[in-house]
């Protein structure tokens, strides 16, 4: 037991330096994690952009361009579960004409693109980005001293072999009091019409008056970090 605390007391470094193996190991890891994993981010999404980043992610970015309205689904966990391989399709093509899945496809790298969609629910009806201030002012002042839920999907596609792996998650958002003034400097400002259903939660103005999340902020901000993290482990782990 004595020579088990003292291991246990040892630095890291010392770790590599007793077992060659724990030092392999560790070495294999961290080139399977960054040189031999290329990510591509198939959003135009600040918000997303931002939270694969605190991942600890390195990617690339490439937009679908679609359009969203063309692809109708009864339940809100369908429909964005739709989007998301619709953008995905619509990426690929891109890729394939600006000859970057022959890149990929010659090289022994795994690449994985990510794409997402979201929408807000609120009383029983799905929302959607605003198009309108009009619209936009109804959507924000329906959430004062109320709340929405937010419907998200995640999937990572394997450019490679064309697999496929999908999840959703939710969230819940509950709002205080939201004043006019602050209705009327978001719809001025514009970025409520980016966002499904011009639910700002990380804004200045709104951070302050949300009352409670159940859930998390990142699935909120339409990327949840834990569907993503475990969609790349299990695209990773295909034969």
């Amino acid at each position: 037991s004595h020579t088990l605390l003292m291991i246990k007391a040892r630095k890291t470094e010392d770790l590599l330096l007793l077992f060659p193996s724990y030092r392999r190991e560790r070495e294999e890891n961290t080139m399977a994690a960054s040189s031999a994993l290329r990510l591509i981010l198939g959003s135009s999404s600040a918000s997303r952009r931002q939270i694969l980043a605190e991942m600890g992610y390195q990617f690339k970015l490439l937009s679908a361009d679609i359009d969203e309205k063309e692809i109708r689904k009864e339940k809100p966990e369908e429909l964005v579960v739709a989007l998301a391989h619709a953008k995905a399709d619509a990426i690929l093509d891109k890729m394939r004409n600006n000859g970057m899945m022959k890149e990929i496809v010659d090289s022994q790298e795994t690449t994985l693109l990510i794409t997402a969609d979201q929408v807000v629910i609120h009383d029983g009806v799905i929302r959607e980005k605003p198009t309108t201030p009009e619209e936009a002012r109804k959507f924000i002042q329906g959430y004062s001293q109320s709340h929405a839920a937010t419907i998200g999907s995640v999937l990572v596609t394997n450019v490679k072999t064309g697999t496929r792996r999908e999840g959703w998650d939710k969230s819940e958002v509950y709002f205080h009091k939201i004043p006019n003034e602050v209705v009327e400097s978001l719809i001025e400002e514009g970025n409520v019409f980016y966002v499904a259903g011009g639910l700002l939660v990380e804004h200045p103005l709104t951070s302050p008056l949300v009352e409670a999340i159940v859930g998390t902020i990142d699935s909120v901000m339409g990327l949840p970090k834990a569907l993503t993290e475990q969609l790349i482990k299990d695209s990773l782990q295909e034969p």
